[in-house]
């Protein structure tokens, strides 16, 4: 906590332009994820409460430090007038890829778990960069660590149904 303490991780937003594309988005985004596991996952089999709290909270930890919000321009279609709008871009000054970032965040101050590192690192599932790339070693991640498809399935509900319309920058 301390070091989340330095970022900007309870100010960033989730995304560039969709699910959490605002101020504290990113938290938001975390808090909803952690959320829906403990909702749907609590009490399954080879899975611990401190288990959903840590890849809920910490899945996209990645992102702290990673957005540069600024302006774009935008055409009103009724008027032809341009006008500044509020944006995000990506500014990484660490690009080591998405999940296997956010497991090399957290284990410089806390030891992960074998199914807590698997489960943060694959949380992507087929949007991942080695699985579009063609890498199969997502498929026995999820096999050997149900945590994994747990945490993909909160991810994929928080992003697509809990924060619908949450993007202030793409409405």
């Amino acid at each position: 906590l301390k070091w989340v303490e330095t970022t900007d991780f309870f100010t960033a937003p989730a995304s560039t332009r969709f699910h959490g594309a605002c101020e504290s988005g990113l938290v938001m985004h975390s808090l909803n994820v952690y959320k829906v596991l403990v909702s749907r996952f609590d009490g399954a089999p080879e899975v611990t409460p401190d288990n959903l709290a840590i890849c809920g909270l910490l899945h996209d930890l990645c992102k702290a430090n990673f957005y540069k919000p600024g302006f774009r321009n935008v055409k009103d279609e009724e008027t032809g007038q341009w006008n500044k709008v509020p944006s995000y871009s990506i500014q990484d000054a660490f690009p080591y890829g998405h999940g296997e970032k956010s497991v090399y965040l957290i284990e410089r101050t806390m030891r992960l778990k074998n199914a807590e590192a698997m489960a943060i690192r694959w949380h992507m599932g087929g949007f991942d960069d080695a699985v579009r790339g063609g890498s199969f070693a997502i498929s026995e991640a999820w096999r050997s660590y149900p945590l994994g498809v747990m945490l993909h399935i909160a991810d994929l509900e928080a992003t697509y149904l809990l924060e619908r319309g949450t993007s202030a920058v793409n409405r």
